[in-house]
């Protein structure tokens, strides 16, 4: 067995994790994980997903995917990028130096940039004139003359109007102050709604040790947030054991799963390693009950 297999291998059992369930968790076909631990890359698809499989592999088991490429590069089989260099390196006088369509692309370039910028100076041109147009449209006065003469014949009518706008202005003053301080007053049944809070009980160690079931009540939704701060898989199945979740895999940090459970009253929540995620259950942390990695949160909701 490779140096590279053994120590993926080792670090696979270290996590209590079969191939199957890490076949699960990466999605990676049983056979091409155990082609990675024997070193048989012949079986794979191709170099490129030697590459791949091995980063998954390294992630799901909590290894530094880049330092274990780097370290076993050389029991790697090169990518055809490699493969090409290798080849010119070894032979000179393969390579060539051609003036083809790209070349003369490029010579062309400066005409077509000194072109580009020609029409824009010719738009921007334009629009500005149009600009000053329509503000001197704006900018002319449309009051008729009877208009005019209308206001400035009748002052005692135009200061009777004024006063009655002011008393209507301090009218409606009083009657918002008034409405405002009514809508303030709380009814003893909002007072009582208000201080009704969630309650997630203490946890319930199943038989299993794996499993801790929770209740939630005093809600009417269950809406969970995990947020990744490490390599981890995550599921979500329902009271079926159907998955639920969108994307059933191994998150990495940064990443932040969510999910309304709301419509299901359960959900059971799988984590590869508890260790690097926190989960919330409408923006309230959840406290473990039990200190493993690797462990299943059930949540029963009593919708009230």
């Amino acid at each position: 067995m490779a140096e590279l297999g053994t120590r993926l291998k080792e670090a696979r059992l270290s996590k209590g994790y079969s191939l199957d369930d890490l076949q699960e968790i990466t999605k990676i076909q049983k056979r091409y994980l155990v082609g990675i631990e024997e070193g048989n890359f012949s079986i794979m698809p191709g170099s490129f997903y030697v590459r791949a499989f091995i980063k998954q592999y390294a992630d799901a088991v909590g290894l530094n995917a880049e330092e274990i490429l780097e370290t076993y590069k050389n029991e790697l089989p090169g990518t055809p990028n490699e493969q090409v260099n290798q080849s010119l390196t070894n032979n000179p006088s393969r390579r060539k130096v051609s003036k083809g369509p790209s070349n003369k692309m490029m010579e062309a370039m400066p005409k077509i940039i000194v072109g580009l910028f020609i029409i824009v100076i010719i738009v921007a041109i334009w629009v500005l004139g149009q600009s000053k147009i329509k503000s001197g449209q704006d900018d002319h006065d449309d009051t008729p003359p009877e208009m005019e003469y209308d206001t400035k014949a009748n002052p005692i009518d135009s200061q009777k109007d004024k006063e009655n706008e002011d008393k209507k202005a301090q009218t409606t003053g009083k009657q918002d102050s008034t409405d405002s301080k009514d809508s303030a007053k709380e009814t003893p049944d909002e007072k009582q709604a208000e201080e009704v809070k969630q309650t997630i009980s203490a946890g319930t160690i199943e038989a299993d040790g794996a499993t801790t079931s929770y209740t939630l009540t005093g809600t009417d939704s269950l809406k969970i947030r995990i947020e990744v701060s490490g390599p981890t898989f995550i599921g979500i199945r329902n009271q079926q054991q159907q998955e639920v979740l969108t994307e059933t895999r191994v998150y990495n940090a940064g990443e932040v799963v969510e999910f309304d459970a709301t419509s299901q009253n359960y959900a059971r929540i799988r984590l590869g390693n508890s260790t690097q995620a926190k989960v919330y259950i409408n923006d309230e942390l959840l406290t473990y009950a039990q200190q493993i990695v690797t462990q299943n949160i059930v949540i029963n909701f009593n919708k009230e």
